[in-house]
């Protein structure tokens, strides 16, 4: 499968969906947006990107199937499944924030091999498929070579809905704003992420995520030389709902912190 052919033509895809997004942006109006659960919202843009993006993608790839955020599509497994967040960052988008994006990855047979994340508000568009390195823009993008967390600059996402960890995720919170550079909060996992492929950022870690929110960044740090995984190391960021991603050696460093704080429930 030529994996570069592929991400070539979802880019155009994609690109144009995020275009239609900010045409969309200064429309939306109160009573178009849905609460889903406590601090998650949705409106007719992320319904309708959804769509757009799974038929397009669908041309692409005919016999692929979906796991999507707002499972405009059934949510069906095979050798080929785009997993797809159309909307990153909708709290953000709705109240006119610059912050949101595209995120799409395939999987094919279970391992992710593609991702690529469109920030429209500032028209990058972040791709990156096995093998391939990862890009912004047609210009190639590793993470940060910073070797000193004390010299690092990190993202996070704030729990807004699951609090059942919040005691341990504070308890790392406070050591990485006491020992580094300082800790963003965007409120966009995949902006983080590419943000971080791109040496941005030199690593970003989360809790509660969705598979939707990480598949498609996994793949950008990756392949743009940075370490991906949980907060205990293990390979699992994908299913977990916990992500940690850096270059390498600050990756080390704050797996450290993280496997400490989050050694205990401490809610």
């Amino acid at each position: 499968m030529q994996l570069e052919h592929i991400c070539q033509q979802a880019m155009e895809l994609i690109k144009a969906v995020g275009q239609w997004q900010l045409a969309e942006q200064q429309r939306v109006r109160t009573a178009d947006v849905e609460v889903k659960a406590h601090n998650s919202l949705v409106s007719y843009v992320d319904k309708e990107s959804e769509r757009r993006l799974v038929a397009g993608l669908l041309d692409i790839l005919p016999q692929s199937t979906f796991l999507t955020e707002e499972r405009t599509v059934a949510a069906r497994t095979s050798a080929q499944q785009w997993i797809i967040d159309p909307l990153d960052g909708t709290t953000n988008y709705l109240h006119g924030l610059p912050c949101f994006g595209i995120s799409v990855a395939l999987q094919l047979d279970g391992a992710l091999v593609a991702g690529l994340v469109y920030d429209p508000p500032h028209d990058e568009l972040f791709v990156a498929w096995r093998g391939g390195g990862a890009w912004c823009n047609g210009q190639r993008i590793t993470v940060r070579a910073n070797k000193q967390l004390a010299q690092a600059l990190l993202a996070t996402g704030f729990p807004y809905y699951d609090y059942s960890l919040l005691g341990n995720y504070l308890r790392a919170f406070k050591h990485f704003v006491q020992h580094t550079r300082g800790v963003r909060r965007w409120g966009a996992a995949a902006i983080d992420l590419a943000w971080t492929a791109c040496g941005r950022f030199d690593g970003f870690f989360e809790y509660s995520l969705n598979p939707w929110d990480v598949a498609a960044g996994i793949v950008l740090v990756c392949e743009a030389g940075g370490y991906v995984s949980d907060f205990h190391g293990y390979d699992r960021a994908l299913d977990s709902g916990q992500i940690l991603a850096a270059s390498p050696t600050i990756h080390r460093a704050m797996l450290e912190v993280l496997c400490s704080a989050f050694s205990t429930n401490d809610a």
